[in-house]
């Protein structure tokens, strides 16, 4: 094709997909004629009867398609003939209504479109006859959007595939990033399409054998007792800093008040802010979110089967009816508060009605009713209590900071929020394992109450898919994600990898590290959220057990043989803890029988125990020693690998983080500005396959910092970790005009082993 004509076909696609009909027109009316019946020109048809559509001249969008219905190949043939079907019936239509009908396409099942922008329902139009289209011989799948059945492979024809779809309107949606790949151009967003098998529901089925709820009432107990001392610790360190530094001031006293023990009143006001907690945060949700009440019947609009769970399960367990609650965010979440089940919360945003379909939605109140059935939502509305305030301080002094136009002056603000920020965090840290624990148990008892454990594996993974969409249009990861992360469904560090490269990979192949990797779980100890690949597992083994085909074939068990050198490899700096104590222990015999045959009076050191400390200081620094080498690796460009093969290093089940593969990615760096970055706790890379995290650690001296390139092209290059969260260890990342930032992770890391073990050698030798 000759270059001109490659790049008016190029701009006329681009321009249909950001919605400028006419310029989309203008550009591929030309190719279309110039190359009738080559590929170019096939493009250029197809293209333009979308944007005939869509700017309203629907007669010229029929008689392209007429052009179509006649051309050799079959495939163009099928979609022009699905085309003109829509187009002649629309047409029809518009001349039997007295009504103006809006120009262009109408979505004709629009209540619950699962595109991957997020949008606020209208009313919905009168629906038409839904065309199917024909099986694929792989397998027989649906896209994301809601009640549709497609081929599980795209069609293709020459260079050119055509997405099916059984509505018109999403195949004007679909088909323009499809042609703008194939011609060359590759847009910075996840395909539009996402092919589902829609597996049935049971109709009759059993109950499951009931779940041991004392590991879940013990961890509550527990995450409230650590979560009280905690708080009473950071009290503690808050009231004893003050008196410092009024004695260290003239002219004024230490307050008495702040010599006593918190702890009764701490306690106290613990039990106090369970009782009036659904109240409290009623208010706060309000204020900082926008939340309002949620009318049944537009509930009963988006999911009838919604209302008919909640109706039925607290109709058996003599309950009112939660209250509903909406947040107007676009991303999918979920969350429940409360103290009693007749003062429970269910709270979900308006992304989450917008993207699940009517089972889905179901299943996600089922879930939200398993937490109240359980009770582990009362401990976690009281950490929600208490974290939110805490977030919002380190969000408003970061806005404050913000405006602030010079930068040196701004370290008071950037000091205050990050301390809020890393307090936030360790709040938040209390609550991990009942985080991960109770969603299993939840997951059960939806599937069993509705059913439906199919519907429950589609709703987690187009949750996943929902937030990384959010976060690629966002540009960051919004505030009331984070915020409000440790009690959604799933985790946004998890849904950043896996619900922007979905359509890249199958869901099987990305979840079988989640599912089969024998270290999994302990890459998940720092997590809020259980892998999502074990969820689904077990999703998935509930409906085997009802006997109906599960939505994603999983294996139930595999085996795959351990790297067992490399993940001691990996804990090393941790092994190290265990063999310092017990060096220490052999320390502490030599001495003794020294001491014994009168060999060496070393009493006054082994009477001593700080020495233990010591030993165990100079066991983590030796681990951390021992690791390094493995961890950063000297990347050699030989071995780099490009973000063409980021689906399969996601997909590899065996891979741990000390891999330490070289990687080098280009793609759009994202994340939050200003002072609430301060830390680099927000930096993504949005390459053309998908997001991954960053991690980059600045070195001293720094004049430039990553933040000043958020939204840019840039060129990453480090090592990339598999872990519960994939993300990659940052060596360089270099911006368009060739300025390069370094990122210290081996230096930090060298240091970090050197004061371990000057520290520990000091009190070994000291005591």
């Amino acid at each position: 094709m000759p270059s001109h004509a490659e790049s008016s076909l190029e701009a006329g696609l681009i321009a249909l997909k950001q919605g400028n009909y006419q310029t989309a027109i203008a550009q591929l009316e030309p190719v279309a004629n110039s190359q009738n019946h080559g590929n170019a020109g096939l493009q250029a048809q197809v293209g333009l009867v979308m944007a005939y559509a869509r700017s309203g001249e629907v007669p010229k969008a029929i008689a392209m398609c007429e052009n179509l219905v006649e051309s050799h190949n079959t495939q163009v043939q099928e979609w022009a003939k699905r085309a003109l079907e829509h187009l002649t019936k629309r047409q029809q239509r518009q001349k039997l209504s007295s009504k103006n009908l809006e120009t262009g396409f109408v979505a004709f099942d629009h209540a619950k479109s699962d595109a991957a922008s997020v949008k606020t329902a209208p009313p919905q139009p009168p629906k038409e006859p839904v065309v199917e289209a024909p099986k694929s011989s792989t397998a027989s799948a649906v896209p994301i959007a809601r009640r549709q059945n497609i081929s599980q492979t795209s069609p293709n024809f020459g260079s050119l595939p055509i997405v099916h779809t059984t509505s018109f309107k999403n195949t004007i949606e679909e088909a323009p990033s499809a042609l703008i790949k194939s011609s060359g151009f590759r847009p910075q967003t996840k395909p539009s399409s996402i092919y589902w098998r829609h597996a049935g529901r049971a109709k009759v089925w059993q109950p499951l054998q009931k779940f041991k709820l004392l590991p879940l009432r013990l961890l509550s107990a527990g995450t409230f007792i650590a979560l009280f001392w905690v708080l009473r610790e950071i009290f503690k360190f808050a009231m004893g800093l003050i008196n410092q530094t009024l004695y260290q001031l003239p002219y004024l006293e230490p307050l008495q008040l702040l010599y006593r023990d918190p702890t009764p009143i701490l306690f106290l006001g613990l039990c106090l802010a369970i009782a009036v907690s659904p109240w409290l945060l009623d208010r706060l949700m309000a204020d900082f979110y926008g939340q309002r009440q949620l009318a049944k019947e537009v509930l009963t609009s988006r999911s009838r089967e919604t209302v008919r769970v909640l109706q039925r399960t607290c109709q058996q367990r003599g309950w009112p009816l939660p209250q509903l609650r909406i947040l107007p965010i676009a991303a999918p979440i979920a969350l429940t508060y409360g103290n009693l089940a007749r003062n429970a919360r269910i709270v979900v945003s308006q992304g989450l009605l917008d993207q699940l379909a009517d089972d889905e939605i179901a299943v996600i109140y089922a879930a939200q009713l398993g937490q109240i059935v359980h009770r582990d939502f009362v401990v976690m509305s009281l950490v929600l209590l208490v974290t939110l305030p805490v977030y919002k301080l380190y969000q408003q002094f970061s806005q404050w900071g913000d405006k602030i136009p010079q930068k040196i002056w701004r370290w008071p603000y950037t000091f205050v929020a990050s301390l809020a920020y890393g307090v936030w965090c360790f709040l938040i840290g209390t609550t991990l394992f009942l985080s991960k624990l109770r969603l299993y148990y939840s997951d059960r008892f939806a599937a069993e109450i509705t059913g439906n454990p199919n519907a429950l594996t589609r709703a987690i993974l187009k949750i996943a898919i929902g937030i990384a969409s959010d976060v690629e249009k966002q540009g960051y990861t919004s505030w009331q994600l984070e915020s409000l992360n440790l009690l959604a469904p799933v985790g946004y560090q998890q849904s950043l990898s896996l619900g922007s490269v979905a359509g890249h990979i199958s869901f099987e192949s990305i979840l079988m590290w989640d599912s089969f990797n024998p270290y999994r779980h302990w890459f998940t100890i720092n997590n809020t959220h259980p892998l999502i690949g074990d969820r689904i597992q077990r999703l998935c083994q509930i409906a085997r057990h009802w006997h109906i085909d599960p939505e994603l074939h999983l294996i139930s068990e595999q085996s795959f043989a351990g790297k067992q050198q490399s993940f001691l490899l990996q804990i090393a700096p941790w092994l190290g803890i265990p063999l310092g104590f017990l060096f220490a222990g052999f320390i502490w015999l030599a001495w003794q029988l020294a001491f014994a045959t009168k060999l060496l009076n070393l009493k006054w050191i082994y009477e001593d125990w700080s020495f233990v400390t010591g030993c165990l200081l100079i066991g983590f620094s030796i681990g951390i020693v021992i690791r390094m080498n493995s961890m950063f690796p000297d990347i050699q460009p030989a071995t780099v690998l490009t973000d063409d093969r980021l689906p399969n290093l996601l997909a590899n089940p065996s891979a741990i983080p000390i891999d330490s593969i070289h990687v080098c990615l280009i793609g759009k760096l994202l994340g939050r500005q200003g002072v609430s970055n301060c830390l680099a706790q927000d930096l993504i890379l949005h390459s053309h396959i998908g997001l991954v995290k960053l991690h980059h650690i600045p070195w001293l001296g720094q004049s430039i910092n990553p933040q000043d390139w958020i939204g840019r092209q840039v060129i990453v290059t480090g090592w990339f970790r598999r872990g519960a969260t994939p993300w990659i260890d940052i060596q360089t990342l270099q911006s368009q005009n060739g300025t390069t930032v370094n990122s210290s992770h081996p230096i930090w890391s060298t240091i970090l082993a050197v004061i371990a073990q000057a520290w520990g050698a000091y009190i070994f030798l000291t005591g």
